[in-house]
């Protein structure tokens, strides 16, 4: 008996909710550079690296940023019944609401629009250190918003006894599967507002939320019990996880949708890439290079990466 208490308490659940997860990040951010067009893409495809392993820096900074989390979400049912009836200018959602009611329920349309400007000024000063920075961070903000749990308070189906799907949606489904995706998405465009482009984004992602918990629901009803887990051991741990056939089930039901918002979200970080470089007036990569980080950026990364191996998020799990 001890000894099987023992294991149990090494059991770690593969549910924590890491928006898309770390695999789904870096492979849409990585995707999205062949989206660019001449004028961009060498500059990105020399910096592919980068681009790749910085997708999940904002993932990261929660463990370290007290005002990070909520920049990856938007609880729409905590701030109407419709999503329309939101304000979508900040200015007006801060007088509607107040700065404490957007920091709790989450504020990603409009971090979006912040990040996308830091990328237009870094554009204009050729900055390419804070091209690179705010195109990995912009490209991790638009992944989420392709994320149909991160706009809703049932986040992680705690309200209706579902536990576990947030990542089992963004991580598990794309991992187990994305072999079998297309991901040739055509070439970035130029967005006029990416305000709007942002909230049209939101609007269609929240559309989902109801498939995705309703399928669920109904599947974890009529599967077998005993074959909607598995367990795998990794470094003496014993990890938890759903079963590749209940994985299968799940995303067949879904009928491509991992698919296609991974395939948007390529597409559209690629336009806002592009379309922050034709409003700073399209300046020449062509001869920039990535710059070394400065000794306190240095500094800053490597205590980022500690309190990441740490393990202790601030603010909630999304």
């Amino acid at each position: 008996m001890k000894r099987l208490t023992i294991l149990m308490a090494l059991i770690i659940p593969l549910f924590l909710c890491t928006s898309w997860g770390f695999f789904a990040h870096q492979h849409i951010n990585k995707l999205a550079i062949f989206t660019l067009p001449n004028g961009m893409i060498g500059f990105y495809k020399k910096n592919i690296k980068y681009i790749t392993e910085h997708a999940v820096d904002p993932d990261k900074r929660r463990y370290a940023d007290t005002l990070e989390a909520p920049r990856h979400y938007l609880d729409v049912e905590n701030y109407e019944k419709d999503i329309d009836s939101i304000p979508e200018r900040w200015n007006d959602a801060l007088n509607k609401y107040s700065q404490k009611k957007l920091n709790e329920n989450g504020i990603v349309p409009w971090q979006i629009q912040r990040t996308y400007f830091n990328l237009v000024k870094a554009f204009k000063t050729r900055d390419s250190i804070k091209i690179l920075k705010y195109s990995a961070d912009l490209g991790h903000y638009i992944g989420d918003a392709h994320v149909p749990l991160h706009t809703t308070a049932n986040h992680n189906g705690q309200l209706t006894n579902q536990v576990g799907i947030h990542a089992f949606w963004e991580s598990r489904l794309p991992e187990l599967f994305h072999t079998n995706y297309s991901f040739l998405v055509g070439k970035a465009i130029y967005i006029e507002n990416p305000l709007k482009e942002a909230w049209k984004i939101l609007k269609h992602t929240h559309s989902l939320v109801d498939t995705v918990l309703t399928f669920e629901a109904k599947l974890s009803g009529s599967f077998p019990s005993d074959e909607k887990y598995s367990f795998s051991e990794r470094n003496n741990t014993v990890l938890k996880q759903y079963s590749l056939a209940y994985s299968k089930a799940y995303h067949d039901a879904l009928n491509k949708m991992v698919e296609r918002q991974m395939r948007s979200a390529i597409l559209e970080i690629g336009s806002y890439w592009y379309s922050a470089w034709v409003d700073a007036g399209q300046p020449t990569l062509k001869n920039l290079i990535k710059t070394d980080l400065q000794p306190d950026e240095q500094d800053d990364e490597s205590d980022l990466n500690q309190k990441l191996e740490k393990g202790r998020l601030i603010g909630r799990e999304i």
